[in-house]
Order: C-alpha cells, then structure tokens, then sequence
C-alpha cells in the first residue's frame, strides 16, 4: 500500500473512531437498560447493512469458513457490549470506555500467548500501573468517588475489555481475503444480535443485568437508531474496512481515539466529575494504554527452519 492509501485509510479509522465515541452518548439518552439498548442497536443496523452489502456482494469472495469467523467475533461482541453498557451505567461514559479500551494491552498478552509474539518491556511495565490506576477508579476508600457503584463498573468494564480484545483478533482475521467491509460488518452484526438475543432471555438479575423489553418507546428508541446509524453502521463500517489494511499498532493508536473523545463527551454534555482520586487513576491507564500503542510493539516469534 503506497503512503498516500495508507493515509486515506488511517483517515477513515480516526472518522470511523470518532463516530463510535458518541455510542455510549446515545444509550445514556435512551435511558434504555444494558441488553435491550446492545440489541436494538444491532437489529437497527442490519437493514442498512443489508442494503450496502447487496450492492458489494458480487466482491465478496469470502469462504463459508471466513463468514463464519465474522459470525463468530460478532458472538463475543454481544457480551462486551452488555458488559460495556452496564460499566457506563455504574461508572460514567468516559471511565467505562477508558477501562474497555484497555483492550490494547490484553490483545499483546493474547498475541504474546497464542501467537508467540513477543512483547517488549512496555507492556511489563504498564501492567502494574494499569492495576494501581483501575484501583484508584474503582473508588475504594474513596468518599467523593463518582458513579452509582464505581466497583462494580471497573469489574465491569474489565470484563468488556476481554471481550472487546477477543472480538477485535477475531474480527480482523475475518477478512484476510479483504471483502467489502459492509459484508463482513453484516456477518458480524448478525452475530453480535444473535448474542444479544440469548443473553437477553437468560435471568441474569442477579448480577445486576435485565431482560431484554421488547417494547418500542419514544424516545428511547430513536436515540438507538441514531446510534445505530452513526456508530453501528457508519462507525463500524469505516473501521472494518481499515482494520485489515493497516498494521496492528495503527489501528490500535486509531481506535485510542474513541475513548479520549469519550471522555470529553461525558465532561461536556454529561457533566461527569471524576474525584481527584480517580482522576489519577484515568491518567494512568491512559497513559499506559498510549505507551503500549507507541512503544510496545511486539516481535514475531521465528520460525524453525524445516
């Protein structure tokens, strides 16, 4: 790829970026709960994709194998969005994304692990102060921490984080045969509903996660579509098409931008005000994040000669 495409295509991943960083916006002003508002925003998104991809099928030359690894990504997206949504509700937009967008150390760890893809330094050094900053966000002992129950939305986040790393692995070997990004979107999205349907019909009030209602409201709704619009769609479609086609450390830095943006957005329009504990906190995990997306780039393991 020559240096001006490769721009073109960073271009559409900082768009694609900046057009999600409003999703967590839009599911606080439909005050819809977690399952209902994840799953709205994918049934919402699929007619449009639908459309797109109709127009692009005849260059999709994807195997049923490869369709169904998009399929797949999408399966392990419907619990991080779930996760995702819930952690926002207890703990703020901005925090919520921060945590979830930890993503970037734990797909290193992942690579490191499965991959033999050596990780430098960096990344060691970032794990504990990740740990400490988590800590300071998690409010613990703090009498002005913000956030309904600031624990619980650190454990949640953490856990969209494992899946939102498990999905983007996947859903970028998903399109190694680099097929219309509407096509694969699709795949995934249907996965991501059919997910979300599932977990929705499970009882699990217990650890504070409510059925999906199945009822349309004014203006909860609307405020899904536009998401599903912007984000799902429009969002997502940019940031699928780019993910395969540029190296992994700059669709990392890329996607890093959704949840700076999500921080301001939630200072802004939602007024959120960390304590001065939990500020720090941000601050080192965001630090971290950086440094792993900058600095620590990993080494592919060699292959033994044969």
């Amino acid at each position: 790829m020559s240096e001006s495409s490769d721009n073109k295509v960073m271009l559409m991943a900082l768009g694609g970026a900046t057009a999600i960083s409003f999703a967590p916006i839009f599911f606080v002003y439909s005050e819809l709960n977690p399952v209902t508002g994840a799953f709205f925003r994918m049934i919402y998104a699929i007619p449009l994709l639908v459309i797109i991809a109709m127009f692009v099928s005849k260059n999709d030359k994807r195997l049923r194998k490869t369709r169904l690894l998009a399929f797949s990504a999408g399966l392990l997206l419907a619990p991080d969005m779930v996760a995702y949504f819930s952690s926002l509700k207890f703990i703020g937009i901005g925090i919520a994304t921060l945590i979830g967008n930890s993503q970037v150390i734990i797909v290193t760890l992942i690579s490191w692990k499965i991959f033999g893809e050596k990780p430098n330094y960096t990344i060691l050094l970032a794990l504990p102060v990740v740990i400490l900053g988590l800590f300071l966000i998690s409010g613990f002992s703090d009498s002005e921490a913000f956030g309904d129950d600031p624990i619980k939305g650190v454990i949640f986040g953490i856990i969209a984080a494992f899946f939102y790393s498990s999905f983007l692995i996947i859903f970028r070997f998903s399109n190694k045969e680099l097929a219309p990004a509407a096509s694969v979107q699709l795949d995934a999205t249907l996965g991501a509903a059919t997910g979300l349907f599932i977990l929705g019909l499970l009882p699990l009030s217990s650890i504070s996660i409510e059925s999906i209602n199945f009822s349309f409201t004014w203006p909860g709704h609307g405020w899904i579509i536009i998401l599903a619009i912007i984000c799902q769609t429009g969002g997502w479609l940019a940031i699928a098409f780019a993910l395969p086609r540029l190296p992994g450390a700059h669709t990392s830095f890329a996607i890093l931008l959704q949840p700076i943006l999500t921080l301001i957005w939630g200072i802004v329009l939602l007024s959120e005000q960390p304590s001065f504990k939990q500020t720090i906190g941000i601050i080192l995990v965001l630090i971290s994040i950086i440094a792993v997306t900058i600095f620590g780039a990993i080494e592919e393991k060699p292959n033994k000669s044969t």
